[in-house]
């Protein structure tokens, strides 16, 4: 069972940023990158321990769904890198990391003070 929403259209990131009630978090993830594979890895393994987290979890595979990758960089201010994680809370981008700095303990770290909110 997935514990995230995968974004494949502006519909639906559109509806996920208009819902500002729970944190939401966005993986940027390339499906061809081996650093991609490994920050996925730890994110998924974060998403399945924290369950009920209370954080909407997001995924977006950047090279598949690329106008929903450069409308997260636009909307967000945040330069597109893959993998990328993207923490928003209240309409407002709060926290970002890409590539090796996405591990199972930096998103611990982050996503934590999150949780339940």
């Amino acid at each position: 069972m997935s514990h995230y929403d995968v974004l494949t259209t502006l519909e639906q990131w559109e509806t996920a940023t208009a819902a500002t009630d729970k944190p939401l978090f966005i993986f940027k993830h390339s499906t061809r990158c081996p650093i991609s594979a490994a920050a996925f890895a730890a994110w998924k393994k974060w998403v399945n321990e924290h369950q009920e987290s209370g954080i909407r979890q997001t995924l977006v595979h950047v090279v598949e769904h690329r106008p929903v990758s450069n409308a997260v960089a636009e909307r967000t201010g945040i330069t597109h890198a893959s993998p990328q994680a993207i923490l928003i809370v209240d309409g407002k981008s709060v926290w970002n990391a890409s590539h090796w700095h996405i591990t199972y303990d930096s998103l611990e770290e982050h996503l934590r003070e999150h949780c339940g909110k």
